[in-house]
């Protein structure tokens, strides 16, 4: 089968093992380590939305609910959830995992903005959400974990 498939617009999801070099010495994630996938995971959604280059613009309200782990998976979902002119708001839900058994936690929540890039490296405008779709006071997508 020659079948291709558009992947999602405004939407990233990715899974992550935490290993023994991304903890610190309490045997739990790094929160930087935490911080800089949830940045790719934001990354990802804001290009797939901008159909184009973007830059992290700022970092907001990062909580960091439960521990995550060694050998726990980390488990993260990001979608865009507000649109200005030229920049987009993410929201980036994580979830640790118990390998074993699959069972996930919400671990870690933020939000993200990124400004879309033109050629020269200005900023340009971006697509808007489709209508309805602003879901910046959102919930965790549970149903929607990766």
């Amino acid at each position: 089968m020659d079948e291709t498939m558009k992947a999602p617009r405004s939407r990233a999801r990715m899974l992550e093992l935490v290993f023994p070099k991304d903890t610190n010495y309490h045997g739990t994630a790094f929160g930087g380590w935490v911080l800089s996938l949830m940045d790719k995971a934001a990354s990802i959604a804001a290009v797939r939305h901008a159909g184009g280059n973007v830059v992290t613009a700022r970092m907001d309200g990062v909580d960091f609910h439960v521990p995550i782990r060694v050998a726990d998976a980390v488990a993260l979902d990001a979608q865009v959830v507000r649109v200005g002119r030229t920049s987009m708001t993410i929201r980036v839900d994580v979830y640790r995992e118990h390998m074993p058994t699959g069972d996930q936690e919400l671990a870690t929540t933020g939000f993200f903005v990124f400004v879309a890039l033109d050629e020269h490296g200005k900023p340009r405008p971006v697509p808007s959400l489709p209508a309805g779709q602003d879901t910046s006071a959102a919930e965790p997508d549970f149903e929607a974990r990766p």
